[in-house]
């Protein structure tokens, strides 16, 4: 039976995290890219169901310096990409291309929009937490990439400072697909409330009895 989301996500109590819903994750060639950018209609369909509900959009972007000051040195996954460069290095504090959010979701002016220069999910150090706890969201909606890390990352983040977290199936990406799934099936579900984009969409509309009005 299908869960039943609308408790948990009530406009006046819930936030849409889009993370890392920008061009250089939602376009371009990469099978992280392909995958997430077959997923971003339901992402945008999510954003404007939000809006039109009066849930707060948050938009969460990686905005890298090109000289890469700031960015984390300990991690693997920029070492093989050659991401972190030797010394020394010659300033440029321009940010890496596709640091903004993607076009297609905004931002509208009602939205936030948070950005942060190191780390690997939307909470850490971010501002984020805070922020939630001001427009008094108890409940996240969690879209975007990836589910290899970012989005398993800021999940547990947000579970660990008392959120309750909703995400939808179809509005997050990782590769390969058959990887997201697991994660989703294995890791997710057991931290938050895994629904579909169409769920949401429904719960964010006016009731019944009104719509005709």
């Amino acid at each position: 039976m299908p869960i039943d989301v609308r408790p948990l996500v009530s406009p006046d109590t819930t936030a849409l995290l889009l993370n890392e819903v920008q061009p250089s994750t939602v376009s371009g060639p990469g099978d992280l890219n392909v995958l997430a950018a077959a997923v971003l209609p339901n992402i945008v369909r999510l954003t404007e169901a939000a809006r039109g509900a009066g849930v707060q959009v948050m938009h969460c972007v990686k905005v890298f310096r090109r000289d890469s000051l700031g960015r984390n040195r300990n991690i693997l996954l920029y070492r093989r990409r050659g991401l972190v460069p030797g010394e020394p290095v010659t300033p440029d504090s321009r940010p890496v291309p596709g640091s903004i959010v993607a076009p297609e979701v905004g931002p509208d002016e009602r939205d936030l929009v948070l950005t942060r220069l190191h780390g690997m999910g939307a909470v850490t150090d971010t501002g984020v937490v805070p922020v939630l706890r001001n427009i008094g969201a108890t409940t996240v909606v969690v879209v975007g990439v990836s589910l290899n890390i970012g989005i398993p990352n800021t999940v547990m983040d947000l579970v660990n400072h008392a959120f309750e977290v909703v995400v939808p199936r179809d509005a997050v990406a990782g590769t390969p697909a058959s990887y997201g799934a697991d994660m989703l099936e294995h890791t997710i579900k057991n931290l938050a409330t895994v629904t579909t984009a169409d769920a949401l969409v429904d719960a964010w509309q006016p009731p019944r009895e009104s719509r005709g009005r």
